[in-house]
């Protein structure tokens, strides 16, 4: 649970939009979140939902402990849909669902709120059965949408939104707090780069997973300097199956573009940017073995890898393609 003060701390004029429109009773029928991972999505349309429900909020802060905030955090507040892709989208079916829901009087009010989360990842028929119910908007009815790229949203349902900017979080503080809660200098720089968030930094640093994630990408970088012609092999037997989902093999990408991007800021002596500090050999080996140019087309390659997970495209498929592509 977190109130809007600790939210300020990190989202100053995001907090001041929305304490000022709770406070003035002006809240609007749907909001667009928009922020990187860790900014704090969650976090504010949860405090949102409490502010259309809480009977007992003081200015703009919900009391936190009345039957409605509680049943909003946990998740069970039966007149507070949540909508989340199913598999790697969020489906006209699921849309279709939510408005017959919202044909039926309210369990214990007339209001209804629906968070809708990744917003971006709504397939077009979904998209477009969306925008009906924004385009006729309830007096009684809340949209919150959250999303890390607004762009990908259609145009009409952005203009329907109140857009709710997230700014990024400050990664040398990120960095410093991981320090002070005992991680060490070279884990909370990794860390602070793939998740820039607190909790799961700190997650990552007790996961045994991420440790072999870890251990699993070092191998492979150098089977590809040392061992070519087994590298696919090495994808099919080893990597598929230790990232065995979409959001694993995220990571394993996101350690990748890491690791060429040092690779390329050793090529252009920017070495206080290093991430894999603790490899610094490793990374010294592959920028004498990728030049500049390699480099430049492998972090495309990587980049290229990633849109095409995100656009459902076989895991199997990406990784083979990028092993290809990163062999010189």
């Amino acid at each position: 649970m977190k109130t809007w003060n600790e939210i300020a701390s990190n989202q100053p004029i995001a907090t001041r939009i929305l304490t000022n429109m709770i406070e003035r009773n002006r809240l609007s029928h749907a909001y667009l979140i928009q922020g990187q991972k860790g900014t704090g999505k969650k976090a504010v349309s949860i405090l949102l939902a409490k502010s259309f429900f809480c009977k007992n909020q003081i200015g703009s802060e919900p009391c936190h402990s009345c039957k409605d905030c509680v049943r909003i955090d946990s998740g069970n507040h039966p007149d507070v849909h949540h909508i989340a892709p199913e598999g790697a989208s969020i489906k006209k079916e699921q849309i279709a669902h939510l408005q017959k829901e919202f044909t039926y009087t309210g369990l214990e009010s007339n209001q209804k709120v629906y968070i809708i989360t990744e917003a971006d990842k709504m397939t077009t028929n979904a998209a477009n059965r969306l925008l009906k119910f924004l385009e006729e908007p309830s007096k009684k009815t809340a949209a919150i949408l959250t999303t890390e790229n607004a762009h990908a949203i259609l145009d009409t349902i952005r203009s329907r939104c109140q857009l709710i900017a997230l700014r990024p979080l400050n990664t040398n503080q990120l960095e410093l707090a991981l320090i002070e809660k005992g991680l060490s200098k070279e884990n909370a720089r990794l860390f602070t780069v793939l998740t820039n968030d607190l909790q799961a930094a700190l997650a990552l640093d007790q996961d045994d997973w991420f440790a072999q994630a870890r251990k699993l990408m070092v191998q492979l970088i150098e089977m590809l300097q040392t061992n070519i012609e087994e590298a696919l092999l090495f994808i099919q037997k080893q990597w598929l199956l230790h990232f065995s989902d979409r959001e694993q093999l995220k990571i394993g990408l996101d350690m990748l573009l890491y690791w060429y991007k040092d690779v390329m800021y050793l090529h252009i002596d920017e070495n206080d940017q290093l991430v894999f500090l603790s490899y610094r050999e490793n990374i010294e080996k592959s920028a004498m073995y990728w030049s500049k140019q390699d480099t430049t087309a492998i972090l495309y390659a990587i980049m290229e890898a990633r849109r095409h997970l995100e656009q459902n495209v076989h895991p199997t498929l990406v990784m083979e393609k990028l092993t290809l592509q990163m062999q010189r």
